[in-house]
C-alpha cells in the first residue's frame, strides 16, 4: 500500500468499505486493486500449515499441500517450554512465507473444561497460566517472521456438541480467571495481529457480537487494537457485531452482508465512523503482513529435525516401576513390538488443524534402527482397524511376547475418535487394546506400554499390570523417532502433563455437565477445573497435573522469598542429583490462606524449564507480580490482592510439592465502596467507616432503650447483616420520618469526607 490508513479510507468508496469487512473467498481478504490495496492469505495452523489447493476449497477431508506436522496443542503443550514454542513459532513463520501464507490461524488456547471435548487435542492446557505463556511465545516466533497470528476461539468455546447454538453460561468470576486470563495473559505479551471469536454464544449472546467480550474486556480493558475477525460462519447479526467490534467476516464474499452494511449507514443505524475503525484494523493488518514481503528467506531450516525435538519434549513418562526404561541393548535380545501404531502411527486430530506431513517417523522402523543388529524385533498388529475384538490376533501378541525379552505395545485412541465438529464418547481404550494389555502383560511381566490420545486417557483397567507406560499424545511428524529415543535412552523424558488424567471419566467436574441442555451449558462447577477440583475433592487422579517422569532425579532447597517494591522474589536453588542430563519442570503454585472469598488449594503462576548435567546445581528466579496474588472481585469488578499470608510452594508436579514457604504479604489496605446493603463486617473492617458508625449508634442510644454497642457478642451475631438492617430493627423510633436509606445515604458520604481528610 503506498498511501497512509487515513489516506486510503477518504479514497474508498461506502460499498468499498462494506466490502472489505468479509472475506473474498474461504482463505482471502478482499483487496481493492484500484488503491493497491491487497488480499490477505490466511490458513490454518495450529500445529501446522493447512494450505488447500484451491482458495476456494474448505480441504478437510482432502489432502492440502504438505508441510511440517508438529506436535499437536495438547503434546506441545506438555512440554512446558516457552523457548520451544518460540522457536516453533518462528519456523512456521518461516515455512508460512515460503508457501505465501500471511496469517496463520491458531494458537488455539481454549481451556480443557472435561476431557471429552473434541478439539482439546488443539489446546494446550487446562491451566491459564500454562497456556497463556505457551501460546505467548508461540506467538512472539510466528510474528517475528512477518506473518500473522490468530488468537482463538475468543471465547468459552470448550465443546463441540452443538456449538453453534450453545450459550456457554459462566459467572463473571469464572469467565475471568479461567476462561479469559490466557487470552489476556497472550493479548499482553505477544499482541497478536487477529483474533478469532467462537462459534458459540457466550452468556446468551453470540460471541461474534458481544459487546461485553469484544469491546468492554477486549478492547476497553485490555486495549487490544488489531482485527478481531469470525470463525468460518460464526456471523449472527452483523451489523450488531461490528458495532460490538468483530471486524472481518469469514469466508467471503458475504454480498447480502455488505448490502446491509451499506444500508445500516445510509438508514443511520450504523455509525461510518464504527464502519471506519474496523476497516482501519483491517489495513494495518495489510500493512504488517505486506511490510515484510521483499526480505531474504535464507537457507530454510531442518523443520523436520525441529518437529522430532517439539515430539521428544513432549512425550511424558507416567510410569517406570524398576527402572525398566529406558532399555538396554545389551540386556536384550529380543523384542515384541505390539499394535497397529507401532507401523501406522498416529500423529494428529483430525478437522480443520489436520496437516499433510512432508514425511512421517514411523516407530518400527527408528526402532529398529536404534535397537541395532544385537537385538532382534518382532512384530504383531495386536488389534484390528475396526473396533471388533480379535482373539487371534491377541493370542498372536501373546505368542510373541512370551517368547521375547520385553514387549512395548502401542496403543490409543481410533483415529475418528478426536475430531472437530463432534466430542469424544469417552476416555478409555478401545476395549479390543484393554483385552490386548492385559493379556500380553499377564504372561510378559516386563511391558512397556505408549499411548496416544489428545487428550487424557482413563488407564484404570490396565495400568496396575504394566511397569512402564509412556503418553506420546499426537506427536506430530516426528513422534516416531522421539517415542524410539526415549525407550532406548537417547533421549531422557522431560514432558510433564498440562492435563489432569483421572482414575475415571465421573471423577472430572463437569461430568454432570458435559453438554448443554435446551441451548444452554451451565459451567457450575466454577473455578474447580483440573487441578483445582482434584485439589478441592482431596481426589487422587490417576496421573497429576504438572506429573511427568526422568531417567534423572531432582532435588528443591534453599528457598527464600520476600516481598519488595516491584513484587514478590522467589528463588531456590535446584540440583540434578541423578548420573544423567535431564530437564526438570519447576511448577510455582501460591495459596491464598486468608482470603474470604473461595479461592483454590493452590494455582499455578510460574513455571521454569531447567536443564542440568549430573551434579550440576542451579539457582532459579522467579518474579512474582500483585496480579500473580489476587483474584477477580465480582463485587468491586477488578482484580483484588488482600493483604496476608501466602503459602509459595515449589515442585515436580501438582502433587509432588518439594518445598514451600508461608510470607505475609502487605498489598495496601482494599478501600471499600459502600452501598445501602454494605454488610456490618464490612464497615468495621474499615478504620474511617467504623468511627462515622460508632458515632452514629452513640447518637441514636441517647433516644433508644435497646442500645447497640459494636462488641464482640453484637459483632458476632450481626456481622453478616447489612447495617441499614441495623437501623431499621433498633432505630425506628430514633429515626422518625427519616427513612433508613436516607441515613445510609448520609453515612456513606461522612465517609467519604473522612477519608478525604
Amino acid at each position: 500500500m503506498n498511501r497512509s490508513i487515513n489516506e486510503l479510507l477518504k479514497e474508498l468508496t461506502l460499498n468499498e468499505k462494506a466490502s472489505i469487512c468479509a472475506g473474498l473467498n474461504m482463505w482471502m481478504t478482499k483487496g481493492i486493486e484500484r488503491l493497491n490495496i491487497p488480499p490477505v492469505h490466511m490458513y490454518d495452523g495450529t500445529n501446522g500449515i493447512r494450505k488447500t489447493n484451491s482458495d476456494e476449497e474448505m480441504g478437510i477431508t482432502t489432502e492440502n499441500i504438505p508441510a511440517t506436522c508438529y506436535p499437536t496443542g495438547s503434546a506441545i503443550g506438555s512440554s512446558w517450554n516457552t523457548e520451544l514454542l518460540h522457536e516453533v513459532g518462528v519456523a512456521l513463520g518461516r515455512e508460512s512465507k515460503a508457501m505465501d501464507v500471511e496469517l496463520l490461524l491458531g494458537p488455539g488456547v481454549n481451556m480443557k473444561r472435561t476431557p471429552l471435548g473434541g478439539r482439546n487435542f488443539e489446546y494446550y492446557s487446562e491451566d491459564p497460566c500454562l497456556t497463556g505463556e505457551l501460546g505467548a511465545a508461540f506467538i512472539n516466533g510466528i510474528q517475528s517472521e512477518g506473518v500473522g497470528a490468530s488468537l482463538k476461539h475468543f471465547a468459552g468455546n470448550n465443546q463441540e456438541f452443538e456449538k453453534m447454538v450453545t450459550s456457554s453460561e459462566i459467572d463473571e468470576r469464572t469467565l475471568r480467571e479461567i476462561y479469559l486470563s490466557a487470552f489476556e495473559r497472550i493479548i499482553k505479551k505477544s499482541d497478536p495481529w487477529t483474533v478469532m471469536c467462537s462459534y458459540n454464544l457466550l452468556n446468551g449472546t453470540y460471541a461474534s457480537e458481544n459487546e461485553h467480550l469484544l469491546n468492554d474486556i477486549l478492547r476497553e480493558e485490555w486495549g487490544y487494537e488489531g482485527v478481531v475477525l469470525s470463525d468460518w460462519t460464526a456471523v449472527n447479526d452483523r451489523i450488531r457485531g461490528l458495532k460490538a467490534g468483530l471486524d472481518l467476516e469469514m469466508p467471503g464474499p458475504a454480498d447480502y452482508n455488505t448490502k446491509a452494511i451499506v444500508e445500516a449507514v445510509q438508514n443511520g443505524t450504523l455509525a461510518e465512523e464504527q464502519l471506519d475503525r474496523s476497516v482501519a484494523r483491517i489495513l494495518k493488518l495489510v500493512e504488517r503482513v505486506t511490510g515484510n514481503q521483499t526480505a531474504e528467506l535464507g537457507e530454510a531450516p531442518d523443520y523436520h529435525a525441529l518437529s522430532r525435538q517439539a515430539a521428544a519434549e513432549s512425550i511424558v513418562l507416567l510410569k517406570n516401576e524398576n527402572s525398566i526404561l529406558p532399555l538396554r541393548q545389551e540386556a536384550l535380545s529380543s523384542i515384541a513390538v505390539i499394535g497397529r501404531f507401532a507401523k501406522k502411527p498416529r500423529i494428529q486430530g483430525a478437522g480443520s488443524a489436520k496437516v499433510t506431513p512432508t514425511r512421517v517417523d514411523i516407530p518400527w522402523d527408528e526402532m529398529q534402527e536404534l535397537a541395532g543388529d544385537s537385538v532382534t524385533l518382532g512384530y504383531a498388529a495386536g488389534y484390528p482397524e475396526d473396533d471388533s475384538v480379535n482373539e487371534g490376533l491377541i493370542q498372536e501378541s501373546v505368542a510373541l511376547a512370551v517368547n521375547s525379552n520385553v514387549a512395548v505395545l502401542f496403543v490409543g485412541q481410533p483415529e475418528y475418535a478426536e475430531s472437530e465438529m463432534h466430542d469424544l464418547q469417552g476416555i478409555e481404550l478401545p476395549e479390543h487394546q484393554v483385552k490386548l494389555i492385559q493379556a500380553v502383560a499377564a504372561v510378559q511381566p516386563k511391558c512397556i506400554v505408549v499411548t496416544s490420545s489428545g487428550s487424557a486417557l482413563v488407564m484404570r483397567p490396565w495400568v496396575q499390570h504394566v511397569p512402564g507406560v509412556i503418553h506420546s499424545w499426537l506427536s506430530g511428524q516426528g513422534m516416531g523417532r522421539a517415542v524410539a529415543e526415549v525407550l532406548f535412552g537417547q533421549t531422557n523424558p522431560s514432558g510433564k502433563l498440562s492435563e489432569t488424567f483421572p482414575v475415571k471419566l465421573s471423577d472430572n467436574p463437569s461430568h454432570m455437565r458435559i453438554r448443554g441442555e435446551n441451548g444452554k451449558l451451565y459451567y457450575r462447577e466454577g473455578l474447580f477445573v483440573g487441578y483445582r477440583y482434584y485439589d478441592r475433592k482431596e481426589l487422587a487422579p490417576q496421573f497429576p497435573f504438572g506429573h511427568g517422569l526422568s531417567y534423572t532425579s531432582f532435588t528443591y532447597t534453599e528457598l527464600k522469598v520476600a516481598q519488595g517494591e516491584n513484587g514478590v522474589k522467589v528463588s531456590f536453588r535446584l540440583e540434578n542429583t541423578g548420573k544423567r542430563k535431564g530437564k526438570e519442570v519447576v511448577q510455582l503454585y501460591v495459596h491464598d490462606e486468608e482470603c474470604k472469598w473461595v479461592r483454590p488449594e493452590k494455582e499455578l503462576k510460574a513455571f521454569a524449564k531447567i536443564e542440568l548435567e549430573p551434579g550440576e546445581k542451579r539457582e532459579v528466579v522467579f518474579e512474582l507480580e500483585e496480579r500473580d496474588f489476587s483474584y477477580y472481585n465480582t463485587k468491586y469488578n477488578r482484580w483484588v490482592a488482600e493483604s496476608g499470608y501466602f503459602q509459595i510452594a515449589l515442585g515436580s508436579s501438582s502433587r509432588d510439592i518439594r518445598i514451600t514457604e508461608r510470607l505475609h504479604c502487605d498489598f495496601g489496605k482494599e478501600e471499600i465502596s459502600f452501598h445501602k446493603f454494605s454488610l456490618l463486617s464490612e464497615w468495621i473492617s474499615d478504620p474511617a467507616a467504623k468511627d462515622v458508625l460508632e458515632q452514629t449508634l452513640n447518637e441514636m442510644n441517647g433516644h433508644v432503650t435497646d442500645k447497640v454497642y459494636l462488641n464482640e457478642e453484637f459483632v458476632g451475631f450481626w456481622e453478616d447483616f447489612p447495617v441499614i438492617k441495623v437501623f431499621q430493627m433498633f432505630g425506628q423510633k430514633w429515626l422518625g420520618e427519616r427513612s433508613p436509606d436516607d441515613l445510609i445515604g448520609e453515612l456513606i458520604s461522612r465517609v467519604g469526607q473522612a477519608r478525604n481528610h
